[in-house]
């Protein structure tokens, strides 16, 4: 069962100019940049809260967004990420990409699927203490 909702991504055509907009209008704070090999990602988010955070995301694979106006996908912590993928599973849904470890998330372990409606849901189980 997922523990809080995390964070909401969405699709813009320039990160820097979208950050920025984020941070001055709202008051919002860059927490983390990621680079995937199909994406850029900025998190921005507010200090010292567990509010949820805006992904901005700029694809980098050529991969063209029709529709730049809805969510890109909604970012939820797990205790289980096995667990949680089959019961998406389970409820008929699809997992888009299994479970994987991911070192520029601090060895958090990752995992896609799609809600009924085919939203796009990022599962992250917290890197095991060392």
């Amino acid at each position: 069962m997922a523990e809080y909702l995390s964070a909401v991504g969405i699709a813009v055509a320039d990160l820097q100019v979208a950050a920025r907009f984020y941070e001055r209008a709202l008051g919002m704070t860059s927490l983390q940049t990621i680079t995937l090999p199909e994406m850029e990602e900025i998190i921005l988010g507010f200090k010292d809260t567990r509010s949820a955070a805006v992904i901005l995301m700029k694809y980098t694979d050529g991969t063209h967004i029709k529709n730049n106006d809805k969510v890109g996908k909604l970012v939820f912590y797990v205790n289980n990420i096995s667990g949680t993928l089959e019961a998406i599973r389970d409820a008929g849904c699809r997992v888009e990409r299994e479970a994987k470890v991911i070192d520029s998330m601090g060895g958090a372990i990752i995992g896609f699927a799609r809600d009924p409606d085919g939203h796009q849901l990022e599962l992250i189980q917290k890197a095991p203490k060392a």
